[in-house]
């Protein structure tokens, strides 16, 4: 079984900075591709990063581009989401997630889901 566990979310002032962390356990090894995803209320679940966990290429949906770094520590399982220049509009719950399909961008090409963490950022 695969668990995901985030932590580091909280409440920042609109240009300020947080870092998420995503710690997986389990059978994670075939799960190649870990993400982030967010989904403020009202809203669908949306793609925030990846990376390829073997090799460390990432991607980024456009609105986050230049601002977020996924980056992950082989050592210790964990993937980071470093959120920088933040926007109120970023405000949501991030979740992370580990799946089989490199490069997915769509919540239904990932099997495994964290909690859930709540990211607010204020005007």
């Amino acid at each position: 079984q695969v668990q995901l566990v985030e932590s580091g979310g909280g409440l920042v002032q609109a240009g300020g900075s947080l870092r998420l962390s995503c710690a997986v356990s389990g059978r994670t090894a075939s799960a190649s591709t870990r993400g982030w995803f967010r989904q403020a209320p009202g809203k669908e679940r949306e793609f925030v990063a990846g990376i390829i966990w073997n090799g460390g290429s990432t991607y980024y949906a456009n609105s986050v581009k230049g601002r977020f770094t996924i980056s992950r520590d082989n050592a210790k399982n964990t993937v980071y989401l470093q959120m920088n220049s933040l926007k109120p509009e970023d405000t949501a719950v991030y979740y992370c997630a580990a799946g089989f399909r490199p490069f997915g961008t769509t919540p239904m090409e990932y099997a495994y889901w964290g909690q859930g963490a709540q990211v607010t950022v204020s005007s």
